[in-house]
């Protein structure tokens, strides 16, 4: 039968990330793709430069009538935007009950600039964190989930083990902002630490790489494999989908969705 998961996510335009990334990563693993669009936003490989968020009813009413009648087998969240957004998003995952959910916690841009206020990234912390089997916050990210700087492998193992405590089954902190040579990607599951060490590509072409991970292991878990395994493969291709970049826009460009994805049931 063929696996169904469901992105919960924000539009972007220019194809890159979001519910675009999304669908395109499923469709590489082999997974059948549903949506809940958040926000539509107006943006390319340059910015963004216009976002309208969906009333909180459209989103809850889309994982609704996915959830009742195509059944996704996992789900991950993106950017929610506002702080109703994320409680309704919240009940509805507890309504439906709908297993496998990765959250990635969009709060910060490449830019450094904050995408959420602080009532919506609290939200995030107290209803949202607890549902999560995986949560893949970037270093930017884990230092406002935690109210620390995170800066280096110490402290990565550190936030780890000190967010598990608030609910996640698992989280993994992404290291591609670490100012070394090698990208560190650290995994807990409350029970033991789990590293990925790459060398670090220098490239512009980063667009969408939060998205695409994490519908990456959205799209493995939704096949029934193991959390590790599914994280595995997910790191693995983004790092070859950066590498085969297609060098498209003025800015930062889109990963390449059409790289094979390792592991993936023919």
């Amino acid at each position: 039968m063929l696996p169904i998961a469901l992105t919960i996510a924000g539009s972007d335009s220019g194809g890159g990330a979001g519910i675009q990334a999304d669908i395109k990563t499923f469709q590489a693993f082999g997974v059948f793709g549903t949506t809940s669009i958040t926000a539509l936003t107006a943006q390319n490989t340059l910015g963004v430069t216009g976002i309208h968020s969906v009333p909180p009813e459209m989103v809850y009413e889309q994982i609704e009538v996915v959830a009742t009648d195509l059944k996704p087998s996992a789900s991950k969240t993106g950017m929610l935007a506002t702080d109703e957004l994320v409680s309704t998003v919240a009940r509805a995952i507890r309504d439906f009950g709908l297993e496998n959910y990765v959250l990635d916690p969009v709060m910060v841009a490449t830019t450094g600039a904050r995408l959420l206020d602080a009532k919506a990234e609290g939200a995030i912390l107290t209803e949202l964190l607890p549902l999560a089997t995986l949560v893949t916050p970037n270093l930017d990210e884990a230092a406002v989930m935690v109210g620390r700087p995170v800066e280096d492998e110490e402290t990565m193992r550190e936030v780890a083990a000190e967010l598990i405590e608030r609910g996640p089954r698992a989280v993994l902190v992404k290291g591609g902002h670490l100012e070394a040579p090698e990208v560190v990607d650290i995994l807990y599951d409350g029970e033991e630490f789990y590293s990925w060490r790459r060398p670090k590509i220098s490239t512009t072409n980063t667009h969408g790489t939060g998205c695409t991970l994490a519908a990456a292991i959205t799209a493995g878990l939704a096949h029934g494999r193991p959390l590790v395994e599914a994280v595995a493969a997910g790191l693995d291709f983004v790092h070859r989908a950066i590498l085969s970049a297609p060098e498209l826009g003025s800015g930062h460009g889109p990963l390449n969705h059409f790289v094979e994805a390792g592991g993936r049931k023919r």
